[in-house]
C-alpha cells in the first residue's frame, strides 16, 4: 500500500531562506554519512541508504526528507546528487538533475517519518551479521552491556515485506513502537535504524552490526548468558541520561 500523494508540487525555490539552508545542510550531511556506511563496512556496491528529515510542514504542508539517488555508486554521492522528497516519496522540484530518482527505500523512510514524529534520521544497510540474523528471523538477544546501553534490550525482528511501497515502513513502525530498540531486523532483508537525526541513526547501524557479530561469535562458542532485565533497565537509563558530555549548568546552579 502506497502513501497518499501530496496535494501540491513543492518547489524548493519557493521556500524560505531558512528552510533552503536546512536542505543544503542536510544534503551535505547525508552525502557525508553515506561515506560512514562504507567506513564501517555496512554496505557493498550501491546497497543501503541514509535519510534526514527536514522539519518544514508549517511552511511546505509536509516535512521533507533528503536521501541518496537509486543505484548510484557511493563515490559519486555528492551533496548535489542527494534527492529531496516529500514524505509520500515523491521527488520535489529541487532545482537539480530531474533524472535522479530517489532510493527505492524512500517509501519506507517516508512512512517512518509520518508515523514517528520524533524520528529525524533513518538508515538501511545489508551489513553481514545483522542481515544474517534477519535471514533466520531471529532477534539478537541482549547478552552484552553495550546492547543494554544502546538498545535497551534485544534487537527485534520485523515482518517480511517487499520493497516498492510503504510495506517495509509499516513493518518497521509496528515492530519498533513499544520497543526501546532503535534498530529492527526486517526478515530476510536486513537492518533499519532510526535516530533523532541521520548521524544518530548511522551510529545505531554501526552498533547493530557490532553486537550482531559479537553475539554470533559467542553463540558459536556456547550459549550466551542473558542479562537480567533489572540490570538492562539500569544500564539503559545510565547510558541514555548520564553517559557522555553535557552542557554545563548555568552559573549559580552547579
Amino acid at each position: 500500500m502506497t502513501s497518499p500523494a501530496t496535494p501540491k508540487q513543492i518547489r524548493i525555490a519557493d521556500l524560505s531562506a531558512r528552510t533552503q539552508a536546512q536542505i543544503h545542510a542536510a544534503r551535505e550531511k547525508v552525502a557525508r554519512l553515506h561515506g560512514e556506511l562504507i567506513r564501517w563496512n555496512l554496505v557493498v556496491w550501491t546497497a543501503g541508504n541514509v535519510s534526514q528529515r527536514i522539519r518544514c510542514a508549517e511552511e511546505a504542508g509536509t516535512d521533507l526528507l533528503v536521501i541518496k539517488p537509486s543505484g548510484v555508486p557511493y563515490e559519486l554521492l555528492t551533496p548535489d546528487a542527494m534527492v529531496v522528497c516529500d514524505l509520500a516519496g515523491h521527488k520535489v522540484d529541487d532545482g537539480t538533475d530531474a533524472s535522479l530518482r530517489p532510493s527505492s527505500d524512500v517509501f519506507a523512510h517516508g512512512y517512518v517519518y509520518q508515523q514517528m514524529v520524533e524520528v529525524g534520521g533513518v538508515v538501511h544497510t545489508h551489513s553481514t551479521f545483522a542481515t544474517a540474523w534477519a535471514a533466520r528471523h531471529q532477534p539478537i538477544p541482549c547478552v552484552l552491556t553495550m546492547m543494554a546501553d544502546e538498545f535497551g534490550g534485544e534487537i527485534p525482528v520485523g515482518p517480511l515485506a517487499v520493497i516498492g511501497d510503504d510495506s517495509i515502513g509499516r513493518g518497521i513502525v509496528e515492530t519498533l513502537r513499544g520497543s526501546r530498540s532503535r534498530a529492527v531486523l526486517m526478515a530476510n532483508h536486513g537492518p533499519f535504524t532510526i535516530g533523532v537525526d541521520a548521524t544518530a541513526a548511522v551510529k545505531t547501524a554501526a552498533m547493530c552490526e557490532e553486537v550482531a557479530h559479537t553475539v554470533q561469535v559467542s553463540a558459536q562458542m556456547g550459549e550466551p548468558v542473558p542479562i537480567p532485565q533489572h540490570t538492562i533497565d539500569r544500564l539503559y537509563a545510565r547510558y541514555q541520561n548520564d553517559y557522555g558530555q553535557h552542557e554545563p549548568s548555568p552559573a549559580g546552579n552547579a
